[in-house]
């Protein structure tokens, strides 16, 4: 790592509609070196590297950015491209029915006199799939590849163009713990190959792992820039600067007064997915007490969700046999709708997917799942709806300045309290939370703690699927355990460590 500046965003500023996304700030990369961008949801992280990226074009903003010592006007994200400027996203932009060859040289392809080359694409494709140590024929197709591969693919593409500067936002958020392991480390490979990373990330701990500086961003502004070298980046720091306070425990303190009264058994519970041609889950037995949080942990492909949707209402169309009970009754659910009506809430993992629906506004999401409640002479009470999007906005503190606000303009922990909201407003028995945290902040992490540590002492029962085994740890009253579809296990938190659920999710 030089000490020569890459890059240097000088009193950048962007406005959307009522907001200031960025507010005059500065941001300096040197040459080499992996840095993180940090702050809270809505802070302008992702907004700053748009910036950057062309997504944002020049005049759209003020302020200058100089790369490689020269005042760039990027008109278009093709602009930053041509100058060694690449940004992958969280929501990977790869075509699942096309090869990883074709992907990788999408957009700049190889030709010879005229004609598509493709023998020389999969050559290059191939030398540069060693570059990020995936060994795979190139003539795989995308479709075919886990998470944490076609992460490796988009990486791959972004070099075969010569990059001088990767931007990576949130690229450990859907990846398992292997897969963050192996992705942290070609990070560090391509720094030794002299390749600049700049990574937006909200786990702390990668931070501290692999970060040579750390810029905070909070509210629109810079706040601070701190250097790994001098001791600098510490959890505690870096969440003062954050949230612009300290947390001294990120796991809210809860009293455990649980009621042996069971409001969820279920009982032998298998399912098989004629698609994949497998039993995704095999003769699982669990209860969910009132007042109760129960942890579910497990690898990823463990069935976990397939578990949880499985309950609400088998979208997935699942072969699904044994018994579910709610406050006793047995139940059988044919569609999602009839789970809520008999109490049962699931908030999705993928927010964006089936969470939410981005192009509609704030108030239409929170209301969207019980809009029988504002009917009026089978008209939408309008007045009745504004209150209650309102309400549920102001009370888990959704950053917006209008319940109109399209939900695609909110950040990504915004966006989740929203999705919360929708289904805290059908008032259900039990809530299943499925990832609830997944590519949040820390702050907007601890509001979420405290609003479930609420729910339960209100009487609510909740199921957490989490991949984050200390925040199982930190939140759950009791733990499940599931490897490969079966239930390997249960722990009460006294006796729960990250070792013992490992081990029993491995089983």
């Amino acid at each position: 790592m030089s000490n020569n500046m890459i890059l240097e965003m000088k009193g950048i500023s962007k406005s959307f509609p009522g907001v200031k996304a960025l507010d005059e700030v500065t941001f300096s990369v040197k040459e080499g070196e992996i840095h993180c961008l940090v702050g809270e949801n809505g802070a302008g992280k992702s907004t700053l590297m748009k910036v950057l990226s062309g997504v944002y074009p020049h005049g759209n903003y003020s302020g200058d950015i100089v790369f490689s010592g020269e005042v760039q006007k990027f008109a278009h994200i093709s602009d930053s491209e041509k100058a060694g400027i690449a940004i992958i996203y969280q929501e990977l932009a790869l075509v699942p029915e096309l090869s990883i060859y074709e992907n990788i040289f999408l957009g700049h392809e190889i030709h010879k006199n005229g004609i598509l080359n493709w023998n020389e694409t999969i050559k290059q494709a191939g030398e540069v799939l060693k570059k990020v140590g995936l060994k795979i024929n190139p003539e795989t197709q995308i479709k075919d590849l886990g998470v944490g591969k076609q992460q490796l693919v988009e990486i791959a593409k972004a070099l075969s163009q010569d990059v001088k500067i990767l931007i990576l936002d949130e690229p450990t958020a859907a990846l398992n713990e292997d897969d963050c392991d192996n992705l942290l480390q070609l990070l560090r490979d391509l720094k030794k190959q002299g390749v600049t990373c700049i990574m937006i990330t909200h786990k702390l701990k990668e931070i501290i792992q692999i970060a040579d500086t750390v810029t905070v961003l909070r509210d629109g502004k810079s706040i601070c820039t701190l250097d790994a070298s001098a001791g600098e980046v510490s959890e505690n720091l870096l969440i003062k600067n954050m949230v612009g306070r300290e947390i001294d425990n990120i796991y809210p303190n809860r009293e455990h007064k649980i009621s042996d009264e069971i409001v969820l058994e279920v009982n032998n519970w298998s399912a098989f997915d004629t698609k994949l041609g497998r039993k995704v889950l095999d003769n699982i037995s669990i209860n969910l007490k009132k007042g109760e949080i129960i942890g579910f942990a497990g690898l990823m492909g463990a069935g976990r969700t397939e578990f949880a949707r499985s309950l609400f209402g088998n979208p997935d169309n699942y072969i699904v046999s044994g018994e579910l009970k709610i406050n006793g009754d047995i139940k059988s659910f044919n569609h999602p709708k009839d789970a809520v009506k008999a109490g049962l809430a699931y908030l999705s993992e993928d927010r964006k997917g089936n969470g939410l629906i981005l192009q509609q506004s704030i108030m239409e999401n929170i209301t969207l799942a019980n809009l029988k409640e504002l009917e009026k002479n089978f008209v939408i009470d309008t007045n009745a709806e504004i209150k209650i999007a309102t309400e549920y906005s102001k009370s888990l503190r959704v950053k917006t300045p209008s319940i109109e606000q399209l939900v695609n303009n909110l950040s990504g922990g915004n966006q989740q309290k929203v999705q919360l909201a929708k289904w805290l407003f059908v008032k259900p028995h039990v809530l299943i939370l499925d990832e609830p945290t997944r590519g949040i902040d820390v702050g907007a992490k601890f509001e979420i703690y405290t609003l479930m540590n609420e729910l339960v002492a209100q009487g609510m029962s909740i199921i957490m699927i989490s991949s984050e085994l200390p925040e199982v740890l930190g939140m759950s009253d009791r733990i499940y355990v599931v490897s490969e579809g079966r239930l390997t296990g249960e722990k009460h938190i006294s006796e729960a460590t990250q070792e013992n659920i490992m081990q029993l999710a491995t089983n």
